[in-house]
């Protein structure tokens, strides 16, 4: 209790909430999914786990998760609502000593039952408490968007590298199964050589959308959904665009705030020729990924949603669905890279090279013109 009221007397952030709106909840699908069964023999060794905002991603996706892993399991919170503590601790166990707000988050150096805190807060606030938990000799998990801009991005990979500390960002695709058949594909060309890729993600968003309708704090169509698309194109492809045209478009300007564009177009030019067509939307849903090749193709639909990502061939295979919770498997891939010392499969690299190119897209668009990149 003492450390309950210590919390309330001590914080004076009053944090936005992270809640997706209910139709995004809706569009991406049923979230009530079982781990994919992992064979480990040999004793597990377990990380702990803060979670840093406890918004509708973290309450309804990561915690319940974080029950199917391996290799991490929830031992903290770190919070600027104090009403919502005593719901994780009955729920979840945690000890008050393992519960923070975001002004005492540095005490968490001195807590060694806390490996890894997992920034799951706006955009606009990633890069701060990315390196707040660095600074405090913790591993960090950052949700995607990585930051507002590449300076942000530099800023954090600089304080993890700093620190000693493994830094993953939250692209929790690259650790599905089908996505991964498609990042195999684009090295070993199934269906020979890559042509263009087209690709489109949304969602109708409200007026309850908060902060995803605000440009000053990562919202937009093109920060909250535009990785996904853009991230399908690199990954896809296995290469890094080299040019970009863009361009906004908003239909309902009295929702967006800041320069938030409510749908965006863009048009990407890669090495060997290839190119990419895609479209990021707050104003209707959408979902798939398409790959042209000289001998067919492939596409995933839908190719980002929290369950039932699948696909189909030109030749006629299915890509069938995984039973099974995405973010365990990213959490667990994540933790064994810690626990063994090898390579995150998302560093934060990856997080900057799509930060890359949202802000080319925006260049583009200011100035009507293909943004080349460097």
């Amino acid at each position: 209790m003492e450390k309950r009221r210590s919390f309330i007397k001590k914080s004076s952030l009053a944090l936005a909430a992270t809640a997706l709106p209910l139709n995004y909840i809706a569009c991406m699908g049923n979230t009530k999914q079982k781990a994919v069964p992992q064979e480990n023999k040999e004793p597990v060794k377990k990380l702990g786990v803060a979670l840093l905002g406890l918004g509708n991603y973290a309450t309804n996706l990561l915690a319940p998760a974080l029950r199917q892993t391996e290799h991490i399991e929830l031992r903290g919170i770190v919070t600027g609502s104090p009403e919502k503590i005593p719901q994780w601790q009955e729920k979840y166990g945690i000890k008050d000593e393992n519960v923070y707000n975001y002004e005492t988050l540095p005490d968490i150096a001195n807590n060694p039952e806390i490996d890894v805190v997992y920034i799951v807060v706006p955009t606009f606030l990633h890069m701060k408490y990315s390196v707040m938990a660095a600074n405090a000799g913790k591993h960090v998990f950052c949700e995607k968007p990585m930051a507002m801009d590449v300076a942000e991005c530099q800023a954090i990979i600089e304080a993890c590298n700093k620190n000693k500390v493994k830094l993953a960002i939250g692209y929790r695709m690259q650790h599905e199964k089908n996505t991964k058949t498609i990042m195999q594909w684009a090295d070993s060309k199934p269906y020979g050589k890559i042509q263009s890729v087209q690709t489109e993600a949304g969602f109708k968003i409200g007026a309850g959308g908060g902060w995803r309708l605000d440009g000053a704090k990562g919202g937009g169509a093109i920060y909250d959904m535009g990785v996904y698309p853009i991230n399908a194109t690199r990954y896809s492809t296995g290469l890094e665009p080299i040019a970009v045209t863009a361009r906004h478009e908003t239909k309902r300007p009295g929702l967006f705030i800041n320069g938030a564009p409510e749908i965006t177009y863009f048009d990407l030019e890669f090495p060997k020729g290839i190119t990419a067509k895609g479209r990021v939307t707050y104003n209707d849903n959408i979902n798939y990924l398409k790959v042209d090749c000289e001998d067919g193709g492939y596409e995933l639909s839908p190719f980002q949603s929290y369950n039932g990502v699948q696909g189909k061939t030109s030749d006629g295979k299915t890509l069938a669905p995984c039973d099974c919770y995405q973010q365990a498997i990213q959490m667990d891939d994540d933790a064994q890279a810690i626990i063994k010392g090898t390579a995150m499969l998302c560093p934060g690299e990856e997080g900057l090279n799509d930060i890359k190119v949202v802000r080319a897209i925006f260049e583009s668009a200011a100035h009507g013109s293909k943004k080349v990149m460097v």
